[in-house]
C-alpha cells in the first residue's frame, strides 16, 4: 500500500500522516508498515536542536495510525465514510531505544480483541530489528459526525 492508497483510508495528511508506506497487512489480524525519518521532520527544529531524537508521543501516533490502516481494512471502510479510530488508551508502553534521523522506523499491530466499538491492538515500533517502542492501544471506533 503506498502513500496514496493510506491517504485513501486515514483521515491524516501531512505534517502528521506519520505511515510512508504498507509492506504487509492480513484484514482481521496484524499489519507491518515503516516510516522513514528524516531531518526534514519539522519536529526537530525543537525536539532537540543539535541532538535530533523523534518524540516518543510521535511514535506512539504512528503506531495508532497504523492500528487504524488495519481497522479499516478490516471493516472494509474508510475515514471518508464518515468514521475514525480515535484513542480510548495507551498501555503498556515502554521505549527502549531513541529513534533519529535515518532511521526506518518499522510499524507492527496485530488485533489483540474487539469489544463493540472499542479495538485493542498490540503494537511494536522497531529500527533495525530492534524494539524502540511498544504499547497496547485502546482505539474507539465511532461516526465522525458524533464528536459535534
Amino acid at each position: 500500500m503506498n502513500v496514496n492508497e493510506i491517504m485513501e483510508l486515514l483521515p491524516h495528511r501531512y505534517p502528521f500522516l506519520l505511515v510512508d508506506r504498507v509492506t504487509e497487512i492480513v484484514p482481521g489480524e496484524s499489519i507491518v508498515a515503516y516510516k522513514n525519518i528524516t531531518i526534514n521532520e519539522d519536529v526537530f527544529n525543537g525536539h532537540f536542536p543539535g541532538a535530533p531524537i523523534f518524540p516518543g508521543v510521535m511514535i506512539i501516533e504512528a503506531m495508532a495510525q497504523v492500528s487504524g490502516l488495519l481497522g479499516f481494512a478490516t471493516t472494509g471502510e474508510k475515514a471518508d465514510d464518515g468514521k475514525l479510530y480515535l484513542f480510548a488508551g495507551v498501555e503498556k508502553v515502554r521505549f527502549k531505544r531513541p529513534v533519529v534521523p535515518g532511521d526506518q522506523l518499522v510499524l507492527t499491530s496485530e488485533i489483540d480483541k474487539v469489544k463493540r466499538n472499542i479495538w485493542r491492538f498490540n503494537t511494536t515500533a522497531k529500527v533495525d530489528g530492534k524494539t524502540a517502542c511498544e504499547a497496547t492501544l485502546l482505539c474507539a471506533y465511532q461516526d465522525r459526525d458524533t464528536l459535534a
